[in-house]
């Protein structure tokens, strides 16, 4: 692990060495990161089909925010059973999906009894989405292979969890379609959402289990699914746009009272801020490159911007963009709460916080990860207040009660 003085946000780094005539070939990409549900492991994609696993912290001597010299190697990595537990999962094709659960709910009577894991089961699973369309099952423990998924006939893009503690697992593919998996069963009819017309890039599963959100790259539809009746809801629609623009990533506030949205044109990006239950846009923050006019396609992917993520607070937004490794919003604000500094270089792809705060996770196209510091507040009372009413009341129910009109602004996140 390395550490920058050039940016004092950044914590560690994790490169991973590779026989030359590997650098920079496509199949080394970190297409994903995730930290486990309680935060003690870290895994990611670190190209050319292999996952690697760690304790987190990354040394029993130091915090999250500290760090210590280490390195690994690629070729080594068939070795990976290190005394911090360190493994690696060959998958066998490039791995652009993966996902730890199960994840407990934040109630235990919010796990329904007969889908949670079997008593006395201690087992932490990694299921991984490879590009031919199967799903690998990983017990991170004993680092064996499980069982595979069969049925996704195009890369899986995207693996999700509910937080509910069940084995449930939801897969969004560039097949066009989303499965939903009872691992219980090792996935036996697995139920199948149909409706995109193009890729889906991104899905995320709401905090109370109901909602699954996905974003089409190409057809450039939001839609909302019941995880209940698993039917549509609705497409949301942004109203008039750039015709030629790509979705890239969603993702539910920590409340479920916000959906955030991602999408690119040309030198432009912009996320987009919905009340999942009455499909409003709330707000818009929008990020432009001044440039001479120029073809659309002479622009295409000059400033992607490729992930974003909720803090477990709700209070900030991750944003991973091509211009810099990353940046951190607070929805309501005009400028950034915490950016890095600017490099053409950096080609992110994913991010992922830590379950307690305080640190961001983020991939990039070369293989590496970089560990970032992020802003830490105290949440004010009123927001407390606010997050725990709407992890569990709709803005459906919020609106008729009889209450001063700037609080049920402030409940629905109207006044942001």
């Amino acid at each position: 692990f390395l550490s920058s003085a050039s940016d004092p946000t950044l914590l560690l780094e994790l490169k991973t060495r590779r026989p030359p005539s590997l650098e920079g070939r496509a199949g080394c990409e970190t297409w994903r990161v995730d930290f486990s549900p309680k935060g003690d492991w870290f895994a990611w994609s670190m190209g050319h089909g292999i996952v690697w696993v760690v304790a987190w912290p990354l040394d029993s001597d130091v915090d999250p925010l500290g760090f210590k010299d280490r390195s690994m190697d690629l070729r080594d990595s068939q070795k990976a059973d290190t005394d911090l537990g360190d493994k690696s999962f060959s998958c066998g094709h490039p791995v652009w999906g993966l996902a730890f659960g199960p994840r407990p709910p934040k109630c235990a009577a919010g796990a329904s009894p007969s889908r949670r894991p079997p008593k006395g089961s201690n087992s932490l699973l990694l299921a991984t989405g490879l590009e031919n369309g199967v799903i690998k099952i990983w017990n991170v423990l004993t680092g064996e292979a499980v069982f595979d998924l069969h049925g996704h006939e195009g890369v899986v893009r995207d693996l999700v969890f509910p937080q509910n503690g069940t084995l449930t697992l939801v897969s969004s593919s560039r097949d066009k379609t989303l499965r939903i998996w009872d691992l219980a069963h090792k996935g036996r009819r697995a139920q199948v959402l149909s409706g995109h017309k193009d890729w889906i890039s991104c899905c995320s599963v709401s905090p109370d289990c109901s909602m699954i959100a996905s974003v089409g790259r190409f057809d450039r539809m939001v839609c909302l699914w019941s995880l209940r009746s698993y039917t549509l809801i609705r497409n949301l629609t942004g109203g008039t746009r750039k015709t030629l623009y790509l979705l890239s990533s969603c993702d539910f506030s920590p409340d479920g009272a916000l959906l955030a949205t991602a999408a690119f044109s040309g030198s432009s990006w912009w996320i987009d801020l919905w009340d999942p239950y009455t499909a409003e846009k709330l707000a818009t923050l929008v990020h432009t490159e001044l440039k001479p006019h120029r073809d659309y396609f002479d622009d295409y992917g000059q400033n992607q911007i490729s992930s974003v993520q909720f803090s477990p607070d709700g209070l900030y937004l991750a944003i991973v963009t091509d211009d810099r490794a990353l940046r951190i919003w607070e929805p309501g604000t005009k400028g950034m709460a915490m950016q890095t500094r600017a490099d053409r270089q950096s080609n992110g792809l994913c991010c992922n916080y830590h379950p307690q705060g305080g640190v961001v996770a983020t991939g990039t196209r070369d293989g590496h990860v970089r560990f970032w510091k992020a802003p830490l507040t105290v949440p004010s009372l009123r927001h407390l207040c606010r997050s725990i009413l709407r992890h569990s009341v709709s803005t459906h129910q919020i609106e008729p009660l009889p209450l001063p009109k700037r609080i049920v602004e402030y409940l629905t996140y109207r006044n942001i």
